[in-house]
Formats: structure tokens, sequence, C-alpha cells
């Protein structure tokens, strides 16, 4: 009985940098963890990032460890995704997502309907 809406996706050139954000609404107990997956053309949607409620369990894919920072407010139900010196292959739809873990794509109980980031090269 959640719904999440993201935004923040666009076009940038390789190095730049793009603020996603994610709010939820609804019934959010299933909000324990939030965080993002992406999708690219051709491709099997991939974890990205997942953000606890307690700092320590925040987690990245290696692939974007010191670039991509994510962070969360729980006041008002929002977690966002900073994306630092983006390059082309980071180029996908990105989707928020939240559940009471974020281990795999099965246990995700919520997504949003996803937001398009483009990397130029």
């Amino acid at each position: 009985q959640v719904q999440l809406v993201e935004s923040g996706g666009g076009l940038v050139q390789a190095g730049g940098s793009l603020r996603l954000s994610c709010a939820a609404s609804g019934r959010t107990y299933s909000t324990h963890v939030m965080g993002w997956f992406r999708q690219a053309p051709g491709k099997e949607r991939e974890f990205v990032a997942s953000i606890g409620r307690s700092a320590p369990n925040t987690y990245y894919a290696d692939s974007v460890k010191g670039r991509f920072t994510g962070s969360r407010d729980d006041a008002k139900n929002t977690v966002w995704l900073q994306m630092d010196s983006l390059k082309p292959e980071d180029t996908a739809v990105y989707y928020c997502a939240a559940g009471f873990t974020l281990a795999t794509i099965a246990s995700v109980t919520t997504w949003g309907q996803g937001t398009q980031v483009t990397v130029s090269s």
C-alpha cells in the first residue's frame, strides 16, 4: 500500500552529476529499507544502492562506490541518490525501491515507475 514517485533524471555529459529523489506515500510499513536499482537497454535490472534507517546499513554496488551517495529523511519519507562523476555506462532507467530488505529483486515490495538517466560520452 505504498506509492513511490521518483524524479531528477535527465541528460548529462560524462563527468557530470545528477541528484535523484524518491518520495514514499501511503502506508510505509515496508519502507524499512529504500534504495535504487537500474536497468540499461537490453539488460537485466541491477542493484545500485540501499539505504537503511541506520547509516551503517547503507550499501552500494561496486560499480558506483565512491561516485554515488544515498541519503534519506524518514520524517519526509524521502530518499535521494547523488550521482557524481557519471559515466556513459551509468545510462539506464533508475527505479526507486522499498522493502524490508533489498537483498534481491524478489525481495522488493514496492517499485517506482522509473526515471531516465542518460550520460553522453
